[in-house]
């Protein structure tokens, strides 16, 4: 026995020599974002935008939630619950609609709404009368066709006062955040990173259909750009959700001492900080606005999955989204447009910590 208990102790005085040799050779790097910062924010003044997926992510969780949402602000994608859990519907009906796979109709997708609502799966939908809806569809986009926007237009008409809803749709822009930026893209191109210079600002344009007139956007940010975690908005586990474990935001200096909005800007397929660094947080053009008009911005962020759950060993769930898009088809859930799905729940939890007091 004192022979065993000798030999044990050696082994584990051996390891723990090796342990340490290798910390000092090669260290370990721990790296936790910060959680999210309480901000005591106005949460009724709280409105979306996003791009492609990430537009109908907007949408989803306008209608999920359109009793917080003063606005919403869409480019490049299509009406509510347009893909009904189907991956085939959201890459043909729901994108690139022709004569044998025309977008869904829009009566049923309103009656689903109503029923959703009643059911309270939704918010009540007379709360998205008086919302402020801006659109955008540009003519040489050909990954989300005109038709796939004009429905979405379509199924808004039919709840918001038509006099809060803006839609342009003469713009030549490609698939892309529309932006007034000589470093970006051409206007009519349609490939990442997705931003396109149009001499057109749309982050500009969304904020003031939806908050009214704005004073000038800032000319040198004077606000900080922080990283937060998002996992703890998702159970631990924001990769079975294909989302990063942290996330992006921009808070104006004014925001340490007023109570400011929220914007949450929603990135597109193959935007996220994986393919295309900070270039969508930073340059898409909302910053410069929100920095002189007391608004924080929300970056969440999507990650490209394709394959089992593998980082957690107990997770079964399989997911399908090699280009880190939004849920808008059901990779993730199939209650992924109802207040319950795990991203739009994750974005609400996100909002609420920034309403909370400051510490």
């Amino acid at each position: 026995m004192k022979q065993s208990r000798k030999a044990k102790c050696c082994v584990l005085q051996a390891l723990w020599s090796t342990f340490t040799v290798l910390t000092v050779l090669c260290p370990i790097v721990l790296f936790a974002a910060e959680p999210l910062p309480p901000h005591h924010t106005n949460l009724s003044q709280t409105s979306l935008s996003g791009v492609s997926s990430g537009g109908y992510m907007a949408v989803q969780f306008h209608v999920a939630h359109s009793s917080i949402v003063r606005g919403v602000g869409v480019i490049a994608a299509g009406p509510y619950n347009c893909a009904q859990n189907s991956a085939w519907t959201a890459t043909h009906n729901c994108m690139d609609p022709d004569a044998s796979h025309p977008v869904p109709d829009i009566a049923h997708l309103i009656a689903l709404t109503d029923e959703l609502a009643r059911v309270r799966d939704a918010d009540n939908t007379t709360h998205l009368q008086q919302a402020k809806v801006w659109l955008l569809s540009g003519t040489q986009d050909t990954i989300v066709k005109q038709p796939v926007m004009d429905a979405l237009h379509q199924y808004y008409k039919h709840y918001v006062n038509p006099a809060n809803i803006s839609y342009k749709h003469d713009l030549p822009a490609g698939h892309g955040m529309i932006v007034e930026d000589t470093s970006a893209s051409p206007c009519a191109v349609n490939e990442s990173p997705y931003l396109n210079n149009c001499t057109y600002d749309a982050a500009g344009h969304l904020l003031e259909h939806i908050y009214g007139a704005l004073k000038p956007p800032s000319r040198q940010l004077t606000g900080t750009f922080i990283e937060f975690d998002q996992q703890e908005f998702l159970d631990g586990d924001a990769y079975s959700h294909s989302m990063r474990d942290s996330g992006f935001a921009y808070i104006p200096r004014s925001c340490v001492a007023t109570r400011c909005r929220v914007h949450v800007a929603l990135h597109g397929c193959g935007q996220q900080y994986e393919a295309i660094g900070n270039e969508f947080y930073k340059k898409a053009g909302y910053n410069e606005w929100a920095d002189t008009n007391d608004l924080i911005v929300l970056y969440p962020q999507t990650i490209a999955r394709f394959g089992w759950n593998w980082k957690v060993f107990w997770t079964l769930g399989y997911v399908i989204n090699p280009n880190a898009c939004w849920d808008w088809w059901g990779y993730d859930t199939s209650d992924y447009y109802k207040q319950r799905g795990s991203q739009i729940t994750a974005i609400r939890k996100m909002l609420d910590r920034l309403t909370l007091p400051r510490r």
